[in-house]
C-alpha cells in the first residue's frame, strides 16, 4: 500500500516524442506526471488536477508558453520551468518576466532536467513546511515568511514566488551581507551559483516594487562584488559606513 501521495507534475508541451521520453523519466523518479498538448489545455488540466510543478513549452498551437505563464501566474504559486528550444538571453529574460522559476533550452539531458525537477520541488517543500510565524520588520517593510508576504505600510506587496524566495532570503538575515552564490543556490538551487543573470534581474524586480526611489535604494543594499543585503531600519548612508563601501 502507497503510503505518501505522489507530487504531480504537468508537462504541457505538443511534441509526443519529447513528453513521453520526459514522461517516463519523472514517472520512474516517483513522479505522477499529466500532459497537456497546447496552453489553453495546460490550463484547464491546472485547474481541475492541481499539479505541485508545470514544465512548459513556449512554442504551442492556440496559446503560447509565455502567455500560458501569465495566465498560471494569475492564479497559482506553482513552480513553473519553461522547457523549450528557443535559445538566447532575450528568450531567458522573458521567461523569467513573465513567472517562470527555471528556464532550460533544448537539447537537454534527462538527468539533469530530473535533477532540477527535483531542486525545484524540494525548495517548493521546505518553504510550504514552514510552521512557525516568523515575521521581518524594516522601516515601512514587512516580510512574513511563513505566510509568504510581504507588505508595505500595511499594503501587500504582489511578488512571485520567486520574488518572494529572494526577499525571504535576505530577510533572514537581516544586515549581514550574502554572496551572490549564497543567494543563487538558495533561490535558484547550487546548480545555478553561476547563473548571476538571475539575480540582477530579480534584485531589480524586487527594487521596482519596494524602494521608493529604485535608484536609491533603502532596503536592498549592494555590496559590490559581494553580494547583497537587507538594511535593518538604519539610514543608508550609516548602514554603508558600518557595512564599508559599496
Amino acid at each position: 500500500m502507497e503510503v505518501a501521495t505522489r507530487e504531480k507534475i504537468l508537462i504541457t508541451d505538443d511534441d509526443p516524442s519529447l513528453t513521453t521520453v520526459v514522461g517516463m523519466a519523472l514517472e520512474e523518479s516517483g513522479y505522477e506526471v499529466q500532459f497537456a498538448s497546447n496552453g489553453l489545455e495546460g490550463l484547464q488540466r491546472l485547474y481541475r488536477w492541481q499539479p505541485d510543478l508545470v514544465i512548459l513549452d513556449v512554442m504551442m498551437p492556440q496559446m503560447d508558453g509565455w502567455l500560458t505563464c501569465r495566465r498560471i501566474r494569475e492564479v497559482s504559486d506553482v513552480p513553473i520551468m519553461i522547457l523549450t528550444a528557443k535559445e538566447g538571453e532575450s528568450n531567458e529574460l522573458n521567461g523569467l518576466h513573465v513567472g517562470a522559476d527555471l528556464y532550460m533550452t533544448k537539447p537537454f539531458a534527462v538527468s539533469v532536467l530530473v535533477a532540477r525537477v527535483d531542486a525545484l520541488l524540494r525548495r517548493s517543500r521546505i518553504a510550504s513546511g514552514a510552521q512557525k510565524r516568523t515575521v521581518v520588520r524594516t522601516g515601512h517593510l514587512e516580510i512574513d515568511l511563513a505566510k509568504h508576504e510581504a507588505r508595505q505600510d500595511g499594503r501587500q506587496i504582489d511578488l512571485s514566488p520567486t520574488e518572494f524566495r529572494l526577499l525571504a532570503a535576505l530577510a533572514s538575515r537581516p544586515n549581514e551581507v550574502i554572496s551572490h552564490r549564497d543567494l543563487l543556490s538558495q533561490v535558484w538551487g547550487p546548480e545555478y551559483v553561476n547563473e548571476d543573470l538571475y539575480l540582477k534581474l530579480y534584485i531589480c524586480y524586487l527594487g521596482q516594487k519596494i524602494e521608493k526611489d529604485p535608484s536609491h535604494p533603502r532596503y536592498i543594499i549592494t555590496k559590490r562584488g559581494v553580494g547583497y543585503y537587507l538594511n535593518d531600519g538604519v539610514s543608508v548612508d550609516e548602514a554603508r559606513n558600518r557595512m564599508g563601501s559599496v
